[in-house]
């Protein structure tokens, strides 16, 4: 977890250090995130619309259990990833809490449909 946004509206990052490292690490490079978020029931539907919208976010799911929308996004860089979350997605109205977690490796991603009926 990277950058979050807590219930207070007070945004956190872990440590500066560590986020110089991974800012110069990730400079120029392309960034793939899971980003999760807690928001408000009543407004939902429009903050999920709304992020679905941004040509950085490929997928956002309605999930259930800690968090409400799970997002998978790509970024130019750490610093575009950043200025998404702290500038564009924390001032979506209905957002409480979100926490980023930057892909690593990718060890399998798919692109088809599955058919329930033959699993």
């Amino acid at each position: 977890m990277l950058i979050e946004k807590n219930r207070d509206d007070k945004m956190t990052e872990e440590n500066e250090e560590y986020e110089e490292v991974i800012s110069s690490y990730y400079e120029g490079r392309g960034v793939s995130s899971i980003i999760s978020m807690k928001v408000d029931t009543k407004k939902v539907d429009r903050v999920a619309e709304e992020l679905s919208n941004s040509d950085n976010v490929e997928d956002v799911f309605l999930v259930t259990g800690d968090f409400d929308l799970i997002l998978k996004a790509r970024f130019r860089d750490y610093d575009h990833m950043k200025s998404f979350l702290l500038d564009k997605a924390s001032e979506l109205e209905g957002i409480e809490e979100f926490k980023s977690m930057m892909i690593i490796t990718t060890y399998k991603e798919r692109f088809n449909i599955i058919d329930a009926e033959k699993d």
